[in-house]
């Protein structure tokens, strides 16, 4: 084959598909040099409006910053971010509220990332989708205080109305919340996390806050919906929601013990907030007092904006004892007022919680009382705060102490004008009946008139019972059928037998006075002709 067949041959194998596709491209330069012209004056324009207009510049940013917040927002660093998602990264924020910028700041934060999608700038939609907050720290001045009025002035509320651009979620974390006290120290409240969802101008909101409590101590978890705010009229925003607290250490109130677990639901408008709460405390005391279990409910309306709580209902259960109450605790500093009411309980189970010891006396008790706390001071006990007014009645009390019951019995016995049985080791089975007017102040609870019944012989009494050691000391004039010389025994018994007629009332037996007196496990009932204080 010559030379000249082997190229024709070589040409005529050649695809024609390939001749055809340049011959296309040849014949279509022009058109694609015109396509590619505008694809590449579309990136420059997209590039350039893009830059000019890019909803992320800090331009931009500054304004919606300062409408989540609702503060006056600096920045230390910004950069922009474009892949995964649009937005932006900022670090050390300081925020200033917007009706007092030239206070101090009331907060900061360390990290915060924006986040937006594609689709949405592209069809023009105004949404964030994320904003992450990590290490918020907000500073409240002391409730009540003359900064508090600085920093919130009336009218401040517009400022938490929510940004005109719907954010889909706001995510604070490892953050904590400061509020200062008119002593100079804080209470400082860590929070875990709050997730706020569909924040936006005019809008309700989801909520979910998880929390450290303090004063008392515990971990608080709610979720629930908050909103649309009205600027105008804050406390008629509704809010609702469940939420648990627990475990909430008690040590932390005054002389109170005992961890408590608490779970409830809320809804209402900001300044009457209705509430239902459940509660356990399953080893609940006083100061020293023994452990005991105790679990209740509440029903109640709180004040969202003052903090004011009205307590409808209260029901506690303690041992076979229920106690109805209801009350309030209002003002700045607080003041809590309490109606007590038992019906048939157990004086062991109300006594058994502020006793180190077992209780003096038990038997079935009614109760009325009103109890007053006074604001809590530095350096007061529960007790130093505590005052109540009140009466009771057990009608068939039975003294717990070995040595004391049996010294009633022989009491009795000889009020009723026997003889008092010597050889009786054990407690006799002797019921007396107590009641009267009460007052508890600084933990010692006194009487002017206490009624004392046991078999044969009736007492009024005057003195005090002292909650904090379970000292007793009260004296007063006793009742007997029988004369003045069984009052007493042995020799004592011999020599008053000539003044018989002169403590015998008519009708009546001998009426003598008498003291109960001593401490936890050394009470002693005996006679007090000498009226020894």
């Amino acid at each position: 084959m010559t030379h000249a067949s082997a190229q024709s041959s070589a040409r005529a194998s050649r695809p024609t598909g390939s001749r055809q596709g340049r011959s296309w491209l040849w014949r279509h330069r022009k058109l694609l040099w015109i396509v590619g012209a505008i694809l590449l004056v579309a990136l420059v324009t997209g590039g350039v409006l893009a830059e000019k207009y890019w909803p992320y510049r800090y331009r931009n940013v500054k304004p919606m910053l300062e409408q989540v917040f609702a503060s006056k927002v600096t920045v230390s660093h910004y950069h922009r971010i474009y892949f995964p998602h649009p937005g932006f990264v900022a670090k050390e924020l300081t925020l200033r509220r917007n009706s007092a910028p030239g206070a101090p700041p009331i907060g900061s934060t360390q990290d915060l990332i924006v986040q937006g999608s594609w689709a949405d700038l592209l069809t023009l939609r105004k949404r964030i989708m994320l904003v992450d907050v990590v290490g918020l720290h907000v500073m409240i001045p002391p409730v009540g205080s003359a900064d508090m009025a600085k920093d919130f002035p009336a009218g401040s509320s517009a400022d938490f109305a929510g940004p005109s651009i719907i954010v889909e979620k706001l995510h604070i974390h490892k953050a904590a919340l400061d509020i200062m006290r008119t002593n100079g120290g804080r209470y400082t409240y860590p929070i875990r996390e709050v997730v706020i969802r569909n924040l936006q101008m005019g809008q309700a909101i989801s909520y979910f806050v998880d929390m450290q409590y303090t004063n008392p101590g515990g971990h608080l978890v709610a979720r629930g919906s908050f909103g649309p705010l009205n600027p105008k009229n804050l406390g008629s925003t509704p809010v609702s929601g469940k939420f648990t607290f627990a475990p909430v250490n008690l040590d932390q109130i005054g002389e109170l013990r005992g961890i408590l677990s608490a779970k409830g639901d809320f809804q209402g408008p900001l300044t009457a907030v209705e509430g239902n709460v459940k509660a356990e405390v399953p080893n609940f005391a006083v100061s020293d007092g023994s452990p005991a279990a105790v679990s209740g409910s509440l029903q109640c309306t709180v004040n969202g904006l003052n903090g004011d709580v009205v307590m409808h209902q209260i029901v506690v259960k303690t041992g076979e004892t229920t106690i109805d109450a209801g009350g309030s605790a209002l003002g700045r500093p607080q003041v809590t007022d309490l109606k007590l009411t038992v019906e048939k309980g157990r004086a062991e189970d109300l006594l058994h919680p502020f006793l180190k010891n077992e209780p003096p006396i038990v038997g079935s008790v009614w109760l009325k009382a009103h109890a007053h706390l006074a604001p809590d001071k530095e350096g007061e006990t529960f007790f130093q705060r505590l005052t109540m007014e009140g009466s009771f009645d057990v009608p068939n009390e039975r003294v717990t102490d070995t040595k004391t019951e049996k010294s009633l019995s022989s009491f009795s016995q000889r009020a009723q004008g026997g003889k008092s049985d010597s050889e009786n080791n054990g407690a006799a089975d002797v019921l007396s009946g107590l009641k009267g007017p009460t007052t508890i102040r600084n933990g010692v609870v006194s009487t002017h008139r206490l009624t004392f019944e046991i078999p044969g012989a009736s007492a009024d009494l005057h003195g005090w019972y002292d909650l904090k050691d379970g000292g007793v000391h009260l004296d007063g004039d006793l009742k007997m059928k029988s004369d003045i010389s069984h009052a007493v025994t042995g020799w004592k018994s011999v020599l008053l037998k000539p003044l018989s007629p002169f403590f015998k009332k008519k009708k009546t037996g001998a009426v003598v006075p008498i003291a109960v007196t001593g401490k936890t496990g050394h009470y002693q009932v005996s006679s007090n002709i000498l009226h020894k204080k």
